[in-house]
């Protein structure tokens, strides 16, 4: 292979910004296409932004927080804004024995109680009395956070085409295909599980730090954003539905907002969307080759989380490893 390989990637989601930039930075000419018209035009314009490698070891394989330790410090060295002030994780009264339950499955975190929660969130000061901190985690705004890849590629001189056509495979050294669902026809077992979220703006609170608030059925996060405005979200639901949401949802996720702190009562709501995740059924994001194409895909609800361990992955199958 002489001089740069070109690189065709399909899918600007956070799936396929991450390897743009990774295989820009290794030395591809990189060529991004998105077919939406955007960058995040799927699932990742929707995700939350956490990246709490500790906290997902409550419901996820080892391998998940084994892979994205360092997921903080990838995304700071790429994009601004990146804020590290752990996560809080608290439960309504009626439900606090799920901390203990969530501390169980999990590591690195402070138990903390009145007088902790109040210096970390003084907006919360006595309203919940036990929760767990997680203080090496961080969170992104991940609409921002894709635009500034977009710009790094840009920066390494990569190029990004949106549109119907797509550049001619035939041209490229190697295709890597990041495309969620679009590719579930070539790739087995891929399913979709739904995601649901609001956006909120709130001038009567203030949140420095992604919030769980756990619930045995539907836990919520609630995360801040920028001017006061925060989103809320739920877990994983296995339905592959892509229509609205659904009242039951909307009430639940407004509620957990409220249980926080009343006076989302007043907020005003911006957004309210659902988006569907591709999945495996172990529910782990794979790198797959098929001679010069690759696939990267499944990322669940950890896109924001692996998506730099899984460009490292294919940049890895296309440059070699790095020493």
């Amino acid at each position: 292979m002489n001089g740069k390989p070109r690189i065709l990637v399909k899918g600007a989601g956070v799936a396929g910004m991450t390897a743009a930039v990774a295989l820009a930075e290794r030395g591809g000419d990189v060529t991004l296409y998105e077919s939406g018209g955007r960058v995040g035009a799927g699932a990742s314009w929707m995700a939350g932004g956490m990246l709490a490698p500790w906290c997902e070891a409550e419901s996820a394989p080892e391998e998940v927080t084994a892979q994205s330790i360092d997921s903080v410090d990838w995304w700071a060295d790429h994009v601004p804004d990146v804020t590290r002030e752990g996560s809080l994780v608290l439960a309504p009264a009626r439900d606090v024995g799920e901390i203990a339950r969530f501390g169980r499955r999990t590591s690195h975190f402070q138990t903390v109680g009145t007088v902790e929660i109040t210096q970390l969130e003084p907006d919360l000061a006595g309203r919940f009395h036990k929760g767990l901190f997680f203080p090496d985690e961080g969170h992104v705004d991940p609409r921002k956070a894709l635009k500034a890849l977009l710009a790094r590629l840009e920066q390494l001189g990569g190029r990004a085409e949106f549109g119907e056509i797509c550049p001619d495979e035939a041209t490229f050294d190697w295709v890597v295909e990041c495309t969620g669902l679009a590719a579930r026809e070539k790739l087995d077992n891929l399913r979709g599980v739904r995601g649901e979220m609001l956006l909120l703006r709130c001038p009567d609170v203030t949140l420095h730090r992604p919030v769980r608030m756990l619930h045995p059925r539907i836990p919520v996060y609630i995360v801040p954003r920028a001017d006061h405005v925060f989103m809320v979200g739920a877990t994983m639901i296995e339905s592959e539905n892509a229509g609205g949401m659904t009242v039951r949802s909307m009430m639940e996720l407004l509620n957990a907002a409220w249980t926080l702190h009343p006076g989302f009562a007043e907020a005003e709501i911006l957004e309210m969307g659902t988006g569907l995740r591709p999945s495996y059924p172990d529910n782990m994001p794979r790198v797959v080759q098929d001679g010069k194409r690759i696939y990267i895909n499944g990322m669940y609800r950890h896109g924001f989380l692996l998506s730099p361990a899984r460009a490292r992955e294919a940049a890895d199958l296309i440059f070699g490893p790095q020493a």
